[in-house]
């Protein structure tokens, strides 16, 4: 268990260093990597990435609160019952990374990549979504209730009883979507009917 408080570090390689249980707060990371290494269980407050390169890297069972990672490489990375509050994730890379039980409190995803993720009833309400690649994803039974998924990609997204009534989809090309089951309220209905070419009179 360790503490690090209000530290900045630039270019630093930490994907050696084991990491699990400690703390970080108010702290500054610059192009650092975190590389397959072992951060099970840490706790981030208020701290800040920067182009940092999680890839292979152990996070399951993580906190964040208020923390940015900015442009940041997940890519492969085990997320497994990680919990997210008020992050500010944009730009960042998730491919291919284990988000089993992740958990996601409002934040902004916005620019992310996150196809193919697994993101099955997940309780994702009022995150903001804008221009994330969400294709492929598994969204099944997932509340997307006010979120902002404005110019997001959803094509071949499974959406069998998502929940995205309140949802902003300004952009999203509804050809691309499976609607069957999908729970939308009327504005939204009005707007893909729109996406069709029908003229609501």
């Amino acid at each position: 268990m360790f503490q690090h408080s209000h530290q900045h570090y630039e270019k630093v390689e930490f994907g050696a260093r084991d990491l699990r249980y400690g703390e970080l707060v108010g702290c500054t990371f610059d192009r650092c990597s975190f590389a397959n290494g072992s951060l099970e269980e840490i706790v981030t407050s208020g701290c800040r990435f920067m182009s940092c390169d999680f890839r292979g890297a152990a996070l399951n069972g993580s906190i964040h609160r208020e923390s940015a990672f900015e442009n940041c490489s997940f890519a492969g990375a085990n997320l497994f019952v990680a919990k997210f509050e008020a992050c500010k994730m944009t730009g960042s890379d998730f491919s291919g990374a284990t988000l089993d039980g992740i958990a996601i409190e409002q934040g902004d995803w916005s620019y992310t990549n996150l196809r193919l993720a697994r993101l099955a009833r997940q309780d994702l309400r009022g995150v903001r979504f804008v221009e994330a690649d969400l294709s492929g994803a598994n969204l099944e039974k997932a509340d997307l209730r006010s979120c902002d998924l404005t110019m997001a990609v959803l094509a071949k997204a499974k959406l069998q009883d998502t929940d995205i009534r309140g949802a902003k989809l300004d952009g999203v090309d509804f050809k691309t979507l499976t609607l069957a089951g999908l729970k939308m309220d009327r504005e939204q209905a009005v707007l893909m009917a729109r996406s069709y070419g029908a003229k609501i009179v």
